[in-house]
Parts: C-alpha cells; structure tokens; sequence
C-alpha cells in the first residue's frame, strides 16, 4: 500500500513539485533563537487569508451601487445567515491585520532586517504594506456611510495639488468628477482584486526569505548547523500558539466590541449635503493623516511668496513617510544589525516608537483643539519633524559615532553554548 501511494506522489510530484515544495518548507532550517516576535509575518498570512475567505463572501451579497450599497450591508447583517459574523470578522480582521504587519515591521526595525543582504525582502514587505493601505481604503469606501463618502472625497483629493497630473488622476481613479456611482464600482473592483495581488507579493515575499532565511535577534549569520534547527516542527508549534493568542484577540473584538475600532458616522447612510464634523480616517491611517495636517506652506525665506502649497506639500510628507522606508538599508549602515546590542539606537528607537503612538492621536484629534495649552498642529509639526528626523539625521549619525556592545560569534554561543 505504502509502495503505491509513493509512486502517486512520485508521479504528481514530477509533475507539480508540491511534495518538494512541503518537504522543503518542513526541512527548512531557521536561526535557532528566533522569538514569539517572528510570529507575527505567520499571523499575518493568517489574518491576510480571513480577508480574502470573508471578503469573497461578502462579495456575493453586496451591491455596488450608491443607491444601494449601504442597504446591502444591512442586509448582509439581518438577513444573510451568519452574514453579520462575516462582515464583523472581516471589518474587525482589517484592524488585527494592520496591528500583525506594523508589529512585524516594528521587530524588523529594531533588529536590523532591513540590512543587506536582505534589502529586497525588506521592499517587497513594503510594497506589499503600500497595496495594503490601498485596499483597506477602497474596502472602506464600500459600505457607501458618512465617514465613507467623505473620507473617500478627502482622500481622492490629495491628488489634485499634484502639478499637472494630479487632476488626471483623480479623475481615473473616481471615473468622474466626483466621488459616485462610478468610483464605488471602481473601489469595488479593485478592492477584491488587490489581496489576490498581495498574496502574490507575499508569495515572492517567501522566496526572498528563504533565499537568505530569517533574520534573528542578535543579527549574527548562521555559521554552522548548531546555529539552526527545522522549522518544523520546532516553528510551527510556537506559531500556533501565535495564532491561538491571535484569535483570542482577534475574537474578543468580533464578538464583544465589533464598532469599536469603526467609526459610528458610517452608520449613517452617504449624505453629500451634510458634511461630518470631523473626518478622519481609519486608526491605522491616523499617523500619516497627522502628517498630511501638519506640513504649512513652504515660502521663500524673507518673502511671501508660497513655494509649496500646504496641500502639495503635506501630500509629499505624507507619501514620503512611507516612502522613505524603501532607502533605509542605506541610511542605517552601522554594522552591528541588530538593536540588542546598540545602546544608544535603543533610545532613540523607543522614542520613534512614541512618537508614531502620539502622531496617531494626533491625526484622531481636532486640528483646533490643544494639550496642555499647546496646539494639535504644533504638537503633530514637531512629531513630524522626528518621524524624519530619525531615518535622515539619526540613524545616519549613529552608524558613524555610535559604539555597540560586543556581538557574540554565533548563534549557539549567545544561547549559553560553547
């Protein structure tokens, strides 16, 4: 029995090398220090999956059309069996997705996994963060509610101040002039065609990774086979513990506070004539919101003249911040990868990581309100200047003056051995 069931494999594996594939994938040797922290690229790719399962659901039921869009969501709600499970896991699975990626890309920045020769690995995690950002936007306009419709105008219109194309495509991207029937179906299309494109990108994600494996907390190259261990079974128990903390989590939310990472104005069906009092994005989108409001004019020194709209130049900020990822292998070249053992990025680094936090609550904030007697503007202003200020002026200065601990020679002697 066993003879014929590996002459079946033996013959679809020649075929298709699924079975290599899974045998590799258990053979797979990864550095064996990794913490609970290298879960989250698995958590993820689970979160990433629930999206595409749910959204594919909801797909079947939903109308993409102003007139009917947001009764379709409410009847997704009281009338699809168990369509208020899909839709609650799918809206609450975009926040827990977002919270999976920034916390790995947090532990990619503070151990240095950005560094060569990892640099590719490092851009198409953010390629595949930028299209995220794109599809939870679009995924947002959907339910066609106050905060959808407006959110979508201000949006759509950043990209009016860009000289000479910005109204192109602004008008591409709305199919029109205006956010309506046109760009939801637009928003429609393109919201459950793009996860398909991220599990590409995440696909190509893998191979880069396994081209040069993981990095790991103390930044050292695996030098020899006791440096490593299988990434099954070792890995893949401690990612499902992951994942059982994930979905506690993950559920609690679902079942007990669905809203609370919503906004209540999308309860109220698209009005163009009544504008919300205070518009703001997603939580997730709240630093770089903080970002746009903060830049001011640009002038020329002793005049008056503007050289930079507020609204062209806060667009330019805004992208820039993530942008500016895509360069930073090159602004950190201290040689010592990992932040264990850099005493002096270790504060700088937590204080990036306040700072993010504070612009955030900036970007949910009123612009006219204040803190302490001092401006919502000029608090997000100065944050800004950080955020920049650490990729362009901090981490630069410190690859040059900054003096590490020592770095133990390999992984199995930073794990007590000898």
């Amino acid at each position: 029995m066993k003879k014929h069931i590996q002459n079946v494999t033996d013959w679809i594996d020649h075929r298709l090398p699924i079975f290599s594939f899974m045998k590799h994938q258990s053979e797979y040797q990864a550095p064996r220090n990794l913490s609970y922290l290298w879960s989250f690229g698995s958590i993820a790719g689970i979160a990433l999956m629930i999206q595409i399962i749910t959204g594919i659901f909801l797909a079947m039921n939903y109308t993409p059309h102003v007139d009917h869009a947001f009764d379709s969501v409410e009847r997704i709600m009281r009338d699809v069996p168990y369509g208020w499970l899909m839709r609650y896991t799918h809206a609450v699975g975009a926040s827990m997705f977002f919270i999976a990626v920034y916390c790995h890309i947090i532990r990619g920045l503070y151990y240095g996994s950005y560094k060569g020769p990892r640099e590719i690995l490092w851009w198409f995690g953010i390629i595949i963060f930028l299209t995220m950002m794109g599809t939870a936007f679009m995924g947002y306009v959907l339910p066609w509610g106050q905060m959808s419709f407006w959110g979508a105008t201000v949006i759509t219109n950043l990209f009016s101040p860009i000289p000479f194309i910005g109204e192109d495509i602004r008008t591409l991207l709305l199919g029109g002039y205006s956010v309506d029937n046109a760009a939801l179906n637009r928003f429609f299309a393109l919201h459950y065609l793009l996860p398909f494109v991220i599990l590409g990108l995440v696909v190509i994600h893998l191979i880069a990774l396994h081209t040069h494996g993981s990095n790991n907390p103390t930044g050292v190259e695996p030098k020899s086979k006791k440096d490593t261990i299988p990434f099954h079974p070792f890995y893949t128990i401690k990612d499902f513990v992951g994942f059982g903390v994930f979905f506690l989590v993950f559920f609690y939310f679902v079942f007990y506070y669905p809203n609370t990472l919503g906004h209540p104005d999308n309860y109220i069906p698209a009005d163009p004539l009544v504008t919300p009092a205070h518009i703001v994005p997603e939580w997730y989108f709240l630093p770089y919101y903080a970002i746009l409001r903060a830049v001011p004019d640009i002038i020329i020194p002793g005049t008056e003249i503007i050289l930079i709209s507020s609204k062209l130049a806060g667009v330019l900020a805004m992208f820039g911040s993530i942008l500016i990822l895509f360069i930073l292998p090159w602004l950190d070249r201290h040689p010592v990868r990992s932040g264990r053992y850099r005493p002096m990025f270790k504060w700088f680094f937590w204080l990036f990581i306040v700072n993010a936090i504070v612009l955030g609550y900036m970007g949910a904030s009123s612009a006219d309100g204040t803190i302490l007697g001092i401006s919502n503007v000029v608090i997000s202003q100065v944050a800004t200047v950080y955020y920049f200020a650490y990729f362009l002026v901090v981490l630069p200065v410190l690859s040059k003056v900054e003096k590490a601990r020592p770095v133990p020679n390999t992984i199995h002697e930073a794990k007590g051995g000898h």
